[in-house]
């Protein structure tokens, strides 16, 4: 059995760890967590990304095996998007990630206050 390390600078880990640890893979887990959704309701939903960036992150997301893109054969097209097996394993994981960032962003913001402060003086 091949023994990864995601410490090590070959280990294709870090591309795992890469995909899972953007933001944006956060949002677009967290936001099909509950159901299968269609792009433009994912788009509505996570405020601020651009429509190339939703995008890049479902086809990233769907190539490692974490989302399902299921293609309807209507005019127009129906797709929808919902986690796979593996992809509802990181639901936690991330929910865990969108508790402490909301938990704890005022302390993040006055330590980042306090450095800048000082960083200037």
């Amino acid at each position: 059995m091949i023994e990864w390390n995601v410490y090590n600078q070959h280990c294709p880990t870090r591309l795992v760890l890469d995909r899972i640890a953007d933001k944006w893979t956060v949002l677009t887990v967290g936001a099909l967590a509950e159901e299968t959704k269609r792009f433009g309701e994912l788009r509505r939903e996570l405020d601020g990304i651009s429509q190339k960036m939703l995008t890049q992150t479902l086809r990233g997301l769907e190539r490692d095996g974490l989302v399902s893109r299921q293609v309807y054969p209507t005019v127009p097209p129906k797709v929808e998007y919902s986690l796979t097996s593996l992809g509802k394993t990181l639901i936690e994981l991330l929910e865990g990630i969108r508790n402490w960032s909301e938990s704890n962003i005022e302390h993040v913001i006055e330590a980042q206050q306090a450095y800048d402060e000082q960083a200037t003086q």
